[in-house]
């Protein structure tokens, strides 16, 4: 985890910090600012309790809390995500030049918002950090004010996140498919198990979750492989046939594909520990 900004940094009201978490439960309690949560890693299923439903966020996947509310989810794996710091009073004073008014503004959690003006700006402040700070706070201040500015027009951002399945519908559909890993699945099937035409459920499922159906099963089936193959002495030819890949050799390509390593490399790394 890296340290906040400097003091010079801090004085400017604004902090950003990179943080690795832990599979689990990652909460965030109420606080005096604003904060976004930008994802910075591969796709990582997590489950809302809020929102009572399971979300795959991809890098650049963008959540907002405001001050005095709490965030949080529960995460299959670990991940990295960069927490940017913002004091309400740097955006009610952007608010007031917008809209011309010195009301108060309320602005509501948001999950999973695209929005790459947002990812440059976090990304400039964690570069200047990163350089220890040449900018100085002058530096800060802008891109805080540009941050202020984006979250203002918040519910004029297109987003690419549109879910027309049901809560009900994507529990089924996410629960299924992870108990048939090992059977072979088409989307026929999966349509039923939805309640859905398959042409619907192709395109709302990728609206939901950022990827294809067909990604995100193979996706799951290398991490189910992958939990085998750290966590019991089964055979690579067993876990392949028991997360539904076809041979070893298919098992090992997807799995140097997703995550970079392959069944080999991941059994003689367990017995490195």
């Amino acid at each position: 985890m890296h340290p906040q900004f400097t003091s010079a940094r801090a004085s400017a009201g604004i902090s950003i910090a990179s943080r690795h978490v832990e599979a689990g439960t990652y909460r965030l309690p109420r606080a005096d600012h604003h904060r976004i949560m930008v994802h910075a890693s591969a796709a990582t299923r997590t489950y809302c309790n809020d929102a009572g439903r399971y979300f795959l966020r991809r890098a650049g996947d963008i959540d907002f809390v405001p001050a005095g509310q709490e965030g949080g989810f529960e995460a299959e794996t670990s991940f990295e995500t960069r927490e940017v710091r913002l004091p309400p009073a740097m955006i009610e004073g952007v608010a007031s030049e917008i809209e011309g008014s010195v009301r108060a503004r309320h602005f509501d959690t948001r999950h999973l918002l695209r929005d790459e003006r947002i990812e440059y700006l976090v990304r400039a402040l964690e570069t200047d950090q990163d350089a220890g700070s040449p900018g100085g706070i002058l530096f800060a201040e802008s891109v805080g004010i540009a941050l202020a500015v984006r979250l203002v027009g918040l519910d004029d951002l297109e987003t690419d996140r549109t879910v027309r399945l049901s809560d009900a519908q994507f529990k089924r559909i996410l629960d299924y498919i992870d108990a048939h890993l090992s059977e072979q699945l088409t989307i026929d099937t999966l349509s039923r198990i939805a309640n859905a035409s398959s042409s619907h459920l192709r395109t709302w499922f990728k609206a939901a979750t950022g990827t294809t159906l067909h990604r995100y099963v193979l996706r799951r089936r290398v991490e189910r492989a992958r939990s085998l193959i750290l966590g019991s002495d089964l055979s690579t030819s067993e876990v392949a046939y028991l997360t539904g890949f076809a041979h070893q050799s298919h098992l090992a390509h997807w799995m140097r594909r997703e995550i970079g390593q392959t069944p080999r490399s991941l059994r003689r790394a367990r017995l490195e520990k």
